[in-house]
């Protein structure tokens, strides 16, 4: 609803000042209003005969409007007329023509609308037939035509309505091929340019397609023969259609603009369009049917002009001028529009259209010219206006206006309604409004009033109107917020009122982040059968869910496997050539959406070349042009041309040249006598294309041969021939047929004739009867059944060599020292040589030591000296070995005859390392080693050396003992050693020349003997008994040195040793100080590295809270202040399982039981002693009772030099903790210490020690672990005899 609403001041009604044009909704239906019409038939409405006749007209008002209407300017009686009937409750007609005829109803139908409160009428509805008629008889006689000449075939349908489109087939109904040369033009005729004998076909037709009808007419066949027994010339182009320089065209405003020029001409000429008065508008403009159509879509008044046409060819051009006119039938500029007025109120229909040539415009009121109706003072007509002042109530009409020129007209509807109504809100109550940050927020507030009602907004409880920045509030009630921001949530409330009362209405609105792509997909390209993903993260509201869609070419991705559209992502896999193009991914909510573009690539091997032609053929050359295949988005870089010899080789394909990818065809230099045959390999970055297919054949013509067999050589393989090789030529080296080769030699350096012969294609020719080793001049060339190949080169080559007939002489040998000798011997002479001398081989062997010859097969070895040689020596010899040799010549042949044997013995040497070196037995103080001999001798042995020196826990060595063993024995029992304590031992045998290699071992001795009744238990097979240690040899050949500590930082012997809830990890370390911790975790476990500081300097840590029966990882790891960690290897132990008591109770066992009570009685006195000397207060410390009851296995670690270096004893780190009187001492005799800083365990091999849970060490064969209680440092089971002897000292 449209109102236009001015304000007059007081006075005479002057329609001139403050006025304003409001746009409101549609009358409420429950209103009071004129009838409007809403559906009608179009103007000209061409129906078809097989179906009913429905002319629609439709309309609302209150009351219900009544419908009549009108055929052709009268009356239209409907119940008159069985066939016709109206719908109910509308102005529809429905004509039924079963039976019937169409014709009887065509004509001009109006359709009249009316209510008590006005009259509406529709367009002039034209109803005509559609027509399909057939095409009248005619006689089409056969066209013959010349070669070169121009035709024309006319189609000349039938005239149908609407009219058919044309189209031109064969007896197949196959579209015949259209070209430049040969189209369609816009009348429906078929041009020729120029006639080609391909053109002669007795089945040109014409057919017109009827789309109303749905049927197809067709024209009688045409037959066309052309003719080339006197072909028309060349010749420049003349126009078909249009005909003359000039030509006129009438266009209506709005249509399609459809230009033709066809031209004929030999050859056949091109059309080219251009506009004289300026530029053709590029978005509108399309070229059709090969530039013979110019096409302007929508034209406007500005196509009006001149076109040029212009047909050329290469003997000259012709142009026609085409004066377009554009004509408009009327258009609206401003169409009326329903107007509610208040009683009082003032307003404006305006009816404003604009045509060439201008159009007239006619007011109607009720279907009635408006001259012709009641006087009205209210209502002013001016021109394209009506201007209605101060209206009353039962103003209200229907007001028609009627635009019209000669190509057409437009009829407008538009009622005046006086209506005085309260105002109503029509936008549903408590509408929930959603927008995206920084968008434009529409708060819609619809209402109806009369007058119309002014609309206020609030937001909350706010009593302030929103007006001004960011609001604005539209004159259709719209509040509008500019950019939307999260402040804005909240409820509105909307009130519109008028003189006649208010209503109001309240909705809601929430701001929403926006949905965003953050990580966009990215320009990929893609090998041929690779895979791709394409990344689309999105960042959105998290109240709404997104759906992702992916598009292709923005359309739906192919219904594929390969296609996988993940959370995020895109993956194609085994990409191939059809995946390129634009993939889209398109972020989706229920408010907005973003998208994402990315382009595709996909690049493979070239496809082969095609079009492959030969040009410029000459006897040793030709030219080859082809055309590059795609190169699948991967510049070719080179062309390499191979080449079939069709003649010699049939079916194999040899190199011949290449050129750079930028260039398409090769000049080939060619061989004669070869039947060539030629193809194209294309080249890019992914690799080879197929070949391309290949040329036709090319034969090039016989001739001389250009070339010699090449490698010629002579060499005899008996002593009285020469055997004459080369390698033959090619069949293509041939040059023609009969290829044979002429063969001379002669002897060098004497005066004769060449002697020559002529052998087949053969690369070797005998000479028999030659003298032994007897230089000869050769040459070989080639011929054919057309001549000679060039004058050859000469080589030298020898008849054949015989075995060598002397040998070497004065053969001498010179020892150098143990292992080492040197030969001398004179050469033999060239002569006796009779061949190529290669020098001289000395033959060995060894008989045996000096004391004793060997009885096995003696094993002959041979050194060879190239060349003439007179002396050689021999390494590698067994020292204190007797050897004899002999010295040969040999050439080519073989090997000629020994010189006498000589006899040579080598001194004695160092004998080897001691076969191994075990540790047996290690007991508290002493130990046993056990050795093998060497296993070389190399001399007489004279005795072992056996030196070995304590380590201490900074591995440093104490001093070195040394003991002289005697040769015949192999083992050694060492003792009074220290107990729990690292020793390196090194053991070496010697001759008279001296010590051999050295074998080292290092061993631990036991700490207490009693852990031998401890059954040992291992991680993964539960309880087993120990046997007796035995230290696995550790075979190393080392020098004697004083510090064993490698460069560092480096960590070396990590231990691991694990109960039911700890572990105890030691480790070796070189290096600078630094800190060090310990990371452990469950193995096969996601958790992090669990990480354990360890304290001071020490060497182990006890890692306790661990899960029984489980499985760690460990590594310990050093860091400095600055430098990076080291860490060491990752070590691997398992807790032991979960049980109730894994001790033996050896308070049953007999023989303890028979031992306490041999005991029982020496001891009762002392602990009687003890307990009185107590509850008298006797207190005491411990160094006096020490100083009393001094052990005997303990002082001498006191009072002699029992350190070295850094290292110190157990009891001297502890000497301020021992134990008062009476309390527990530990099974080894030392004190236990919660964190001590070092562990022997560090020097053992960690295999069955085991560790309290301080850290401290208990010996390799102790029987259990000792545990304290809370009443009275009583063990879970009875002490061993020795224990109790060191627990009441």
């Amino acid at each position: 609803m449209l109102r236009k609403r001015c304000l007059t001041p007081a006075g005479p009604p002057l329609i001139l000042l403050v006025c304003h044009v409001i746009t409101a909704l549609d009358v409420p239906l429950d209103l009071q209003q004129p009838p409007t019409l809403t559906h009608q038939s179009p103007k000209d409405y061409i129906v078809d005969p097989r179906e009913n006749i429905v002319i629609q007209c439709e309309a609302k008002g209150k009351p219900t409007p009544s419908f009549s209407w009108t055929r052709n300017g009268t009356h239209f009686d409907i119940e008159k007329d069985a066939r016709v009937t109206m719908k109910p409750n509308s102005g529809t007609l429905v004509i039924d023509i079963t039976g019937g005829k169409v014709e009887n109803y065509e004509g001009v139908y109006q359709c009249t609308v009316r209510n008590e409160h006005g009259t509406a009428v529709s367009n002039n509805i034209i109803i005509r037939q559609s027509r399909s008629p057939l095409w009248s008889k005619e006689r089409v006689d056969p066209i013959l035509i010349q070669e070169g000449n121009s035709l024309i075939l006319e189609c000349r349908p039938p005239a149908g309505l609407p009219p058919p489109i044309i189209f031109w087939m064969d007896n197949y109904f196959q579209r015949l091929t259209q070209s430049e040369r040969v189209s369609q033009g816009l009348n429906g005729d078929l041009y020729f340019s120029n006639v080609k004998t391909e053109d002669t076909r007795n089945d040109y037709i014409c057919y017109a397609r009827f789309n109303h009808t749905q049927t197809i007419q067709q024209k009688q066949p045409i037959s066309v023969k052309v003719l080339s027994n006197s072909p028309a010339g060349e010749r420049r182009p003349t126009f078909m259609i249009p005909k003359g320089q000039t030509s006129n065209k009438l266009v209506l405003r709005g249509h399609v603009l459809k230009l033709e020029c066809i031209a004929e001409g030999l050859p056949t000429p091109e059309i080219q369009w251009r506009k004289e008065s300026g530029e053709l508008p590029s978005k509108r403009t399309f070229h059709e049917n090969f530039q013979k159509t110019l096409k302007i879509i929508d034209v406007t008044e500005a196509d009006a002009g001149l076109y040029r046409c212009v047909a050329k060819n290469s003997l000259g051009s012709i142009h026609h001028i085409i004066n377009v006119t554009i004509m408009a039938s009327p258009y609206w500029i401003t169409e009326p529009k329903n107007l509610v007025l208040a009683p009082k109120e003032t307003g404006v229909l305006i009816c404003r259209a604009n045509g060439i040539p201008d159009p007239s415009i006619t007011w109607l009121m009720n279907g009635i010219p408006i001259e012709n109706s009641p006087k009205d003072l209210s209502r002013k007509v001016d021109r394209d206006s009506i201007i209605f002042s101060d209206v009353q109530t039962g103003s209200s009409a229907v007001y028609q206006c009627n635009v019209s020129n000669e190509f057409g007209y437009l009829l407008a509807n538009a009622f005046l309604n006086v209506l005085a109504e309260p105002p109503r809100i029509l936008t549903p109550a408590n509408q929930m409004y959603q927008v995206i940050t920084n968008s434009r927020a529409l708060l819609d507030c619809a209402s109806f009033g009369s007058p119309i009602p002014k609309i206020n907004w609030f937001k909350d409880d706010q009593t302030s109107i929103l007006d001004g920045d960011p609001y604005v509030i539209h004159d259709n009630g719209t509040l509008e917020i500019h950019v939307a921001q999260k402040d804005n949530n909240g409820k509105y409330t909307c009130i519109a009122m008028n003189d006649l009362g208010k209503a109001e209405n309240r909705v809601q609105l929430e701001v929403k982040d926006p949905t965003r792509i953050i990580k966009q997909p990215e320009y990929r390209v893609v090998q041929f059968a690779g895979k791709v993903i394409f990344e689309c993260k999105v960042k959105h509201d998290p109240t709404f869910t997104p759906t992702i869609m992916w598009l292709k070419n923005n359309e739906e991705l192919p219904d594929n496997e390969r296609f996988i559209v993940g959370e995020d992502s895109l993956t194609i896999g085994e990409v191939t050539e059809i995946d390129e193009g634009t993939y889209t991914c398109i972020a989706n909510t229920s408010l907005d959406k973003d998208s994402a573009s990315v382009e595709l690539t996909v690049y493979d091997r070239p496809d082969p070349s095609t079009d492959l032609e030969l040009t410029d053929e000459r006897e040793r050359s030709i030219h080859l042009t082809w055309t590059p295949g795609f190169d699948h988005n991967s510049i070719i870089e080179k062309y390499i041309v191979e080449y079939e010899d069709g003649l010699h080789e049939p079916g194999v394909w040899h190199y011949l040249t290449e050129v750079p990818g930028t260039k398409s065809n090769a000049h080939l230099e060619l061989s004669p006598h070869v039947l060539y045959s030629f193809r194209v390999v294309s080249m890019n970055e992914v690799g080879r294309s197929q070949p391309s297919s290949p040329s036709r054949q090319y034969q090039t013509a016989p001739a001389a041969p250009d070339e010699n067999p090449s490698k010629v050589e002579g060499a005899g393989n008996e002593p009285d021939n020469l055997v004459i090789t080369w390698e033959t030529l090619t069949g293509i080296q041939s040059n023609g047929p009969g290829l044979q080769y002429k063969v001379h030699w002669k002897q060098k350096d004497v005066d004769d004739d060449w002697t020559s012969v002529t052998v087949a294609n053969v690369s070797k020719y005998i000479v028999s009867g030659t003298q032994t080793f007897v230089p000869y001049e050769i040459k070989v060339q080639a011929l054919n059944d057309l001549g000679i190949a060039p004058e050859p080169s000469t080589v030298v080559g020898y008849s054949g060599e015989d075995l060598p007939m002397a040998a070497p002489g004065n053969v001498r040998v010179r020892v150098e020292n143990s292992t080492l000798a040197e030969v001398h011997w004179e050469p033999v002479s060239l002569k006796s040589v009779r061949g190529h001398q290669k020098g001289y081989k000395i033959y060995y062997w060894k008989e045996g030591s000096v004391f004793k010859q060997s009885r096995r097969h003696v094993e002959k070895k041979i050194l060879t000296f190239s060349g003439d040689k007179t002396h050689g020596k021999l390494p590698g010899l067994d020292p204190f070995s007797l050897y004899k040799l002999n010295v040969r010549v040999f050439n080519g042949k073989g090997e000629g005859p020994p010189s006498p044997d000589e006899q040579f013995e080598t001194p004695e040497g160092v004998p080897s390392a001691p076969a191994f070196l075990k540790i047996l037995n290690p007991m508290l103080d002493f130990l046993t080693l056990e050795w093998g001999a060497p296993s070389h001798h190399n001399g007489l042995l004279t005795g072992y050396t056996l030196k070995y020196q304590p380590i201490n826990s900074t591995h440093e060595l104490g001093p070195l003992v040394k003991i002289i063993i005697p040769a015949n024995e192999t083992n050694w029992t060492l003792k009074n050693l220290n107990y729990s304590t690292r020793y390196k031992f090194y053991l070496h045998a010697q001759t008279s020349k001296g010590p051999g290699n050295i074998i080292t071992e290092e061993a631990v001795t036991i700490m207490d003997e009693a852990r031998i009744n401890r059954p040992a238990v291992d991680a993964d097979k539960g309880y087993s008994e120990p046997s007796l240690a035995t230290f696995p040899p550790m075979h190393t050949l080392r020098p004697t040195f004083h510090k064993v500590r490698p460069v560092g930082p480096v960590f070396g012997n990590i231990n691991t040793t694990a109960s039911e809830d700890f572990a105890n990890i030691s480790w070796e370390y070189w290096g600078p100080d630094m800190s060090f911790y310990i990371e452990y975790m469950v193995e096969d476990s996601k958790e992090d590295w669990k990480k354990e500081f360890v304290n001071g300097t020490q060497s182990f840590f006890v890692i306790k809270g661990l899960m029984p029966g489980t499985t760690y990882k460990v590594r310990v790891v050093a860091k400095g202040h600055s430098d990076h960690p080291v860490q060491s290897t990752e070590e691997v132990f398992k807790t032991d399982p979960a049980m109730a008591s894994r001790q033996v109770d050896i308070a049953t066992q007999g023989w303890f039981i028979g031992l306490m009570c041999a005991i029982a009685l020496l001891i009762l006195v002392l602990l009687i002693f003890c307990f009185v000397k107590r509850n008298k207060g006797g207190k005491y410390p411990v160094k006096e009772k020490e100083d009393a009851h001094p052990d005997p296995e303990i002082q001498p670690m006191k009072d002699d030099d029992g350190t070295f270096g850094e290292y110190r004893s157990l009891e001297s780190d502890t000497e301020d903790h021992k134990p008062l009187k009476g309390s527990r001492t530990p099974s080894n005799r030392t004190v236990k210490k919660e964190d001590s800083d070092d562990s022997l365990v560090d020097y053992g091999d960690g295999g069955d020690g085991q560790f309290n849970e301080d850290g401290s060490f208990i010996g390799q064969y102790s029987g259990k672990k000792e545990k304290e209680t809370a009443e009275g440092n009583e063990s879970s089971e009875a002490p061993s005899p020795v224990n109790a002897m060191n627990s009441f000292v």
